[in-house]
């Protein structure tokens, strides 16, 4: 069985950030915010932890802040290094021994955001230290929230800094609708603030910022479908590999929802010419089977089609309603006058984002973004 997710967070987390703060601090008492942070920690699932940590932290560190921030600078590891790809290297052993980096970091950010918010531009300059062990995504977005206009001329300058953690950081602690984080309403109204940001780092050296940038116009996507598509047709034109797979990225979302003016932009806005069929391996299937889907396209084009080929699937929900879920198929280009077969297999496990209904389900096959076939099956207990 897999070691729990909540595990990463441990009585050696707290043991190790024990160690150091005490090194760097003599006069911290480390029995006491070991107990504190000790204390029921097994009992707590991951994000609980992190933040019974920062409750032990708030007990034990200087009650200045400015010499709280310098206690925790300087318990950290060097910096985590970057490979040749620009993603995060990790941490040798020697390393990870010389301070703090990983998981521990989460609840020194969080401190951070508890108590920085009289001092914000000491609190953001400890987040870019801490950033770079571990993003500081979480910890940064009430500053987004309460302090706007100081954050984000900070964040204006860190779109230059040298190092990649914390470009990402502009980028993912600035993201709208961040999973696990703090929602940013103000940004999810209106995201035109970090668009300038995500403009300058869209072509950045490191991947690692790059698919933050991809994400960040993913979410901005889901409120204002408009914008994104505009800004992938303006953002192709010319575009090298790296953007184009950073544009793509950032449009999985609306591609799906076959969303015109986006699919226009990929050059995706045609009908299928020619004929789709769709064929289920069977009418009735039970929770937790897989269904069989056989897909047949027929070209009647004299010249290449290029497709995007997904499926939605509309569930039964608890009050007998349906919901529209869009499943990625293929991406291909059917030759003139070709017949090209495809199969998937679909999974009806439920998830944890998803609870399955018994009742009868509705399977649509989508080219270009328009529904082009369908199937009813009925969804069976287990």
């Amino acid at each position: 069985m897999a070691e729990p997710f909540k595990n990463l967070i441990s009585q050696n987390t707290v043991q190790t950030a024990g160690r150091h703060l005490a090194r760097v601090w003599p006069a911290f008492d480390r029995s006491r915010f070991e107990k504190l942070a000790g204390s029921g920690l097994e009992q707590l699932e991951l994000k609980a932890r992190a933040m019974h940590i920062t409750d032990a932290l708030a007990q034990t560190l200087p009650p200045d802040f400015d010499h709280a921030c310098i206690v925790l600078e300087a318990s950290l590891t060097p910096p985590v290094p970057f490979d040749a790809q620009g993603e995060p290297a990790g941490l040798g052993d020697a390393a990870r021994d010389a301070g703090l980096s990983g998981w521990a970091v989460w609840s020194m950010g969080e401190y951070v955001a508890r108590h920085g918010m009289g001092d914000v531009p000491r609190a953001l300059a400890c987040l870019h230290a801490l950033t770079q062990r571990l993003s500081a995504e979480f910890a940064i977005r009430p500053f987004l929230q309460r302090h706007p206009e100081t954050t984000l001329r900070t964040l204006a300058k860190w779109v230059h800094d040298p190092s990649a953690h914390v470009r990402r950081l502009v980028s993912e602690g600035s993201r709208p609708r961040l999973p696990w984080g703090l929602r940013l309403q103000a940004l999810v109204a209106d995201p035109s603030p970090t668009l300038p940001l995500l403009r300058k780092l869209q072509d950045d050296s490191s991947s690692y910022v790059r698919r933050s940038v991809a994400n960040h116009l993913n979410d901005i996507a889901k409120d204002h479908a408009d914008l994104v598509a505009a800004w992938v047709h303006e953002h192709l034109a010319g575009a090298g590999p790296a953007r184009i797979a950073l544009l793509r990225h950032a449009s999985r979302t609306l591609i799906k929802q076959g969303h015109p003016a986006t699919l226009h932009a990929w050059g995706l806005g045609q009908a299928l010419v020619g004929k789709a069929t769709l064929a289920l391996a069977s009418r009735s299937v039970c929770v937790g089977e897989t269904l069989g889907l056989r897909v047949t396209l027929k070209s009647s084009h004299s010249a290449p089609q290029p497709l995007v080929v997904d499926y939605a699937v509309h569930h039964v929900r608890a009050n007998g309603e349906r919901s529209r879920k869009v499943f990625k198929g293929w991406k291909l280009t059917l030759a003139p006058g070709e017949t090209r077969g495809l199969a998937k297999q679909h999974s009806l496990r439920p998830v944890s984002t998803r609870r399955l209904y018994p009742g009868t389900h509705r399977l649509d096959l989508l080219v270009n973004g328009q529904i082009v076939a369908g199937r009813d099956f009925a969804l069976l207990p287990a």
